[in-house]
């Protein structure tokens, strides 16, 4: 047969819950995406796409 849960026993097990919970929250929000590592190299990316995008505009007069 099932014992009867005191209590007392119940708001302790409630309130651990509910710390745990706002720690897994708290932890998760600061959880965030790691930062990239910056380069010190000029922007490749930029100077690649700069003449072709000078070229589509001569193309298009």
């Amino acid at each position: 047969m099932l014992d009867r849960i005191r209590t007392a026993e119940r708001y302790t097990r409630s309130a651990a819950a509910a710390v745990t919970a706002v720690a897994a929250l708290v932890l998760a929000a600061y959880a965030g995406p790691a930062k990239a590592h910056t380069d010190s190299r000029p922007d490749v990316q930029g100077q690649a796409t700069a003449p072709a995008a000078d070229a589509m505009r001569t193309a298009a007069r």
